[in-house]
């Protein structure tokens, strides 16, 4: 399918205009140099890694990733870029050495080893099938996964050996588990020493997890290929933590893991003993514990509690100095930890920490406006400070008195890269490609609730025309749309330029309000669909340009459940539903994220049945159409087809578009361009929109 518009197409070319900015930040040689990542051009998906010396050298391409390209990808490679949602290719990942000398990465499945002054690379013969490459902090040897387990290169003679690793079905060493990976935000499974002389590194035993079959229909000539998938309600992984020594000397790490066996954070930085974060399944405890690595004993540094669930950081714990650094839920803030004592008011909602020192902890937060992100500053001598207050979404790394800040806004396209070092400031160089589509977005707060939306007219609106409606959400925990940042718009207004109003809303659930906010889900994700209907109502009556006769939602993965949900419950307001990779039956999902929310399904099966839809399908009285990647190993094709089944069991009509090859991610170019354009023209049918 083709059509007239270049948006989808570019768009998808683009990686969403992703292409060509600098990404993966590492800050080395004690803040003189800085490393990153770059696609080629703002449309060449290879990406290359870049080295900076600071505060005034000039950027070039340390490694050209042209070379390489085209090599294949071993299975946990290919599960670990799902895992991160990477949908470039050439040097996607790369570890660098504490001097800046020394970096890895792989291509396809071998180990190469560059060094970073000279740009010379070269490949260790006899490292076969790695994934996870890490060089440890003083550039003298590597550690990588292969065959389940973990070995160790030492770059002087480059004759890997196996360091751990055992002969047992179903057990690993140094990998991530998927509950770790796709809901911890944990993807590594094993940790150097920063003196380079040992590891920390993980046992993953998923024996008693249930394999779960993914095939290719379009092929049956293929066999099947099998997932450890833990599903809510059935056995976890389990999972160890070891301190190995380079001659093979294993000490396994304590703590209660019968009451905490999730093991969530593992940080082991020079100047303080390896953090750990240790969480209960139920998640209402989180234990922040510090590592004896002489006898593998653990102390409790902090224990919190809530009644509901404990939230897990990005940045955290971590040492500022003596003191161990987290980010706690006091009552409905969010705050900054620093020791025992909030060194954060509680109006200032904090979302990570990414970076510090011995004196200080740089951070992400939000003010009174959760549609913007700031960045700050907490030091002992200085107290709190704001290192960004102009308007709009910025990020940041911070290491060794260098700050790398990114900045996005509604009043310019992309995002801008700063970086700033204790003598000097230099702008990085972005060079993804500028759309087409120039959005026009009114955002607002509508409703008891002062929901956060977004409204995008067509851009040949005119006063006293109306347009049928489209609400776009994501609306599920751990993902907000509603943003100040011009690319969040890009693609609501080529909606909206196809012949809609187009609504998105941040509802309860979503992040950047407060922890309560957030767990109003908990038990009921059915209160996302109450706010995107009341936010439809609210900004209805502000705005006479909506047609609530011709109402439409469309969304993926937990936006796909609210898209499904809406037409199956609502259709006293909504008129047609597009439902990309949706959840419908929650005990189909993975125990860590699902728990969270819903509970245990052994003890709590009513929640279950109540946020469930597969037994609201005989009430579809709408056009549906039903989206789902036949290889997603996130949210399983499963959750469609029986809904498809139970819909088609009471005879109610709707569409199924399977998409052979097809991850959650939809990454594939082709498939991203025609998903939108097969999407609008669906919707235009369903509401009877002339084209």
């Amino acid at each position: 399918m083709t059509g007239d518009d270049t948006f989808p197409r570019h768009s998808a070319r683009t990686r969403r205009f992703t292409l060509g900015d600098p990404r993966n930040f590492t800050v080395c040689a004690d803040g003189g140099l800085l490393l990153f990542l770059r696609a080629l051009s703002g449309s060449d998906p290879r990406t290359a890694l870049w080295a900076v010396p600071l505060p005034d050298g000039d950027e070039r391409m340390v490694v050209d990733p042209a070379a390489w390209d085209a090599e294949p990808l071993t299975e946990a490679e290919q599960a670990r870029r799902e895992r991160v949602r990477e949908r470039a290719s050439g040097v996607v990942a790369y570890s660098a050495s504490a001097g800046g000398d020394v970096a890895v990465f792989t291509a396809g499945t071998e180990l190469h080893v560059c060094d970073v002054d000279s740009g010379a690379v070269r490949s260790v013969p006899g490292a076969h099938d790695v994934y996870d490459p890490h060089v440890d902090p003083t550039g003298r040897r590597v550690a990588y996964v292969s065959a389940d387990a973990v070995w160790v290169v030492e770059l002087a003679d480059g004759k890997p050996r196996q360091l751990v690793g055992e002969d047992a079905p179903g057990v690993s060493w140094g990998r991530a588990e998927h509950a770790a990976a796709e809901e911890m935000d944990r993807v590594r499974g094993f940790w150097w020493s920063p003196d380079g002389e040992s590891l920390l590194v993980a046992r993953v035993d998923e024996s008693a997890v249930p394999s779960w079959w993914i095939a290719d229909p379009a092929h049956p000539e293929r066999p099947a290929h099998a997932v450890r998938y833990p599903a809510a309600g059935t056995s976890n992984a389990d999972v160890s933590l070891h301190h190995v020594g380079l001659d093979g000397s294993l000490t396994q790490i304590r703590w209660d893991a019968v009451e905490l066996p999730y093991l969530a954070r593992v940080t082991w930085a020079p100047g303080g003993a390896p953090l750990l974060q240790v969480q209960s399944r139920d998640q209402r405890r989180v234990a922040t514990l510090t590592v004896d690595i002489d006898d593998g004993g653990t102390s409790v540094v902090c224990d919190d509690t809530d009644p509901v669930w404990v939230e897990l950081f990005s940045g955290v714990p971590r040492w500022c100095g003596d003191d161990v650094v987290r980010i706690v839920d006091d009552g409905a803030a969010r705050r900054l930890v620093v020791g025992v004592d909030p060194v954060t008011p509680p109006a200032l909602y904090v979302r990570q920490v990414v970076g510090g020192g011995d004196d200080e902890v740089v951070f992400l937060a939000s003010y009174d406006d959760p549609t913007q992100v700031h960045v700050a500053r907490w030091s002992r001598h200085g107290g709190l400070t704001d290192v960004t207050s102009e308007p709009g979404v910025h990020g940041a790394v911070a290491a060794d008195g260098v700050v790398v800040l990114s900045a996005s806004d509604l009043g310019h396209f992309g995002r801008r890269y700063e970086v700033h070092t204790t003598t000097a400031r230099r702008p990085l160089r972005s060079l993804a490609e500028a759309p087409t589509v120039t959005p026009s977005v009114r955002l607002m707060a509508v409703g008891a609730r002062e929901l956060r939306c977004g409204l995008v007219l067509p851009s040949a609106h005119e006063p006293g025309r109306s347009w049928p409606v489209l609400l776009d959400p994501y609306g599920g925990p751990h993902s907000q749309r509603v943003l100040s940042a011009r690319a969040s718009w890009l693609e609501p207004q080529w909606l909206a330029d196809r012949g809609f109003a187009v609504l998105v809303v941040d509802g309860r659930g979503t992040p950047g309000r407060d922890p309560d906010w957030e767990r109003a889900v908990h038990h009921d994700f059915g209160v996302a669909l109450d706010d995107q209907v009341d936010a439809l109502h609210a900004v209805a009556e502000a705005e006479p340009a909506l047609d609530l006769a011709r109402v439409a939602i469309r969304g993926w993965s937990f936006g796909g459940y609210l898209a499904a949900m809406a037409v199956l419950r609502r259709p006293d307001v909504f008129h047609a539903a597009v439902a990309g990779a949706p959840v419908t039956d929650w005990r189909l999902y993975d125990t860590h994220y699902t728990e969270r929310y819903l509970g245990h399904p052994d003890e709590e099966p009513q929640v279950y049945d109540r946020n469930a839809l597969l037994d609201d399908a005989a009430s579809l009285s709408r056009p549906l159409l039903l989206i789902h990647g036949l290889a997603d190993d996130n949210v399983v094709a499963a959750h469609t087809l029986l809904l498809s089944q139970r819909l088609a069991e009471t005879g109610r009509s709707h569409t199924v578009l399977p998409l052979t090859g097809v991850t959650h991610m939809a990454a594939q170019e082709v498939v991203a361009e025609n998903l939108l354009l097969l999407q609008i023209e669906f919707l235009h049918r369903a509401l009877g929109v002339a084209t």
